[in-house]
């Protein structure tokens, strides 16, 4: 079984792999359908958590599709653990030979817990880097901006064009990646003079808000596209992030966790209390 649907509290959602089935497109994992209690559409379109790029800076931007995508391509596989949980395992893939664990828990009454590992198994990167990205496609919302704050308070973000300063750091990363010149264009090498201070960020579908929060500052960027890079008019949006790992040991594992929140619209101090006391349930 390549997917399975899960129902907890407010929630419905299909957790699958990169198989392709009626209704789900061939190459995308992760959440591939969210449905709250009070609206039955979608808040995804081909999927949400979408594991998208393994990145170094140099190979995926060659020009070779299959390794721009190579964690929507590579082999991976589906278990159902609970009624509310389930995992996603990549083998080393072809050509960065980086494994993974997904693992995706609903949790009453509005949430869902991902925590991710990985793990390189050769030195496969050329700039030194191990460089993480996840798309998230947003089902035509009114409104394609995410919001998050920094240093003096919220800040609206929507990108004006795909690959536009697409990418936000947090205030104190330094890092710098390297990229092999003349090579195609990507969101996570398009970096936006806007800075975060918070790891959270949310957008609006409908009368319904999109909360996503991370357990860390440290190698979290988030990522914008107006578009889910189709043409500037395309209706579904990307609101997505990636996770750097500046420097790696092979056979050592890395990972972080994060929270999605799918609820009815809430204040900007609510937002910030569903974050508040996820965290406080981390130190536990």
């Amino acid at each position: 079984m390549a997917r399975e649907t899960f129902q907890v509290g407010d929630l419905t959602a299909v957790i699958g792999d990169n198989e392709g089935y009626e209704g789900h497109r061939a190459g995308y994992n992760g959440v591939h359908r969210l449905t709250h209690r009070s609206n039955p559409t979608s808040l995804f379109t081909v999927a949400g958590l979408n594991h998208e790029h393994i990145f170094d800076g140099d190979r995926e931007l060659r020009g070779d599709t299959k390794v721009f995508f190579e964690p929507r391509n590579a082999p991976m596989t589906f278990t159902k653990i609970s009624d509310s949980e389930a995992e996603l395992h990549q083998p080393p893939t072809p050509t960065f030979h980086l494994e993974s664990w997904t693992r995706f828990k609903l949790v009453a009454p509005h949430y869902i817990d991902m925590t991710y590992r990985c793990k390189p198994h050769q030195h496969d990167f050329t700039n030194g880097y191990i460089g993480l990205f996840w798309a998230t496609y947003i089902n035509s919302p009114e409104n394609k901006s995410i919001y998050f704050r920094d240093d003096k308070g919220w800040v609206q973000l929507c990108t004006q064009t795909h690959n536009d300063e697409s990418t936000v750091l947090h205030l104190n990363d330094k890092t710098e990646l390297k990229f092999a010149p003349n090579t195609r264009p990507a969101l996570f090498k398009s970096i936006s003079p806007l800075r975060f201070s918070d790891p959270l960020y949310y957008g609006y579908f409908g009368a319904h808000q999109y909360i996503l929060m991370f357990d860390r500052t440290d190698g979290i960027r988030f990522s914008h596209s107006p578009s889910g890079g189709g043409p500037p008019s395309a209706t579904e949006p990307a609101w997505d992030w990636q996770f750097i790992i500046p420097e790696y040991e092979v056979a050592h594992e890395y990972g972080y966790r994060a929270r999605v929140v799918y609820r009815e619209r809430c204040s900007r101090d609510e937002v910030l209390e569903e974050y508040k006391n996820w965290r406080a349930t981390l130190k536990k």
